[in-house]
């Protein structure tokens, strides 16, 4: 079975205190789920609010998976521009989405490989 690649994009601007930690903690994740083959991380650099509109971007870190949001709730959203992000999670808000978040974007269960 041949498995598909998955394009992890992380949405971000200069400045954003979080973004690095979010292309850590995708690395971790993929690693952990062992699609060090299968996935492609990408950073997207975001530099104005014109390019915020256009790549419908939420704030920053972003993280989508074949350019799929990893937050479901995002989905219906318009409040683009150049921000920090925030995710809400079991009740939490954090400036990261949930390890749980990327691991179900990937198509990866909870109970596999982890």
């Amino acid at each position: 079975m041949i498995a598909m690649m998955k394009t992890v994009e992380i949405f971000y601007f200069d400045g954003c205190p979080t973004w690095q930690r979010a292309v850590e903690q995708v690395r971790h994740v993929i690693a952990q789920a062992g699609l060090q083959e299968e996935a492609a991380i990408q950073t997207v650099r975001v530099e104005t609010d014109d390019q915020a509109k256009r790549a419908r971007f939420l704030g920053s870190p972003t993280v989508r998976v074949n350019g799929q949001d990893v937050e479901p709730a995002s989905q219906g959203r318009t409040d683009f521009g150049l921000q920090c992000r925030v995710y809400e999670y079991g009740g939490r808000l954090s400036g990261l989405p949930s390890s749980d978040l990327i691991r179900t974007a990937l198509g990866v269960g909870e109970g596999s490989c982890l």
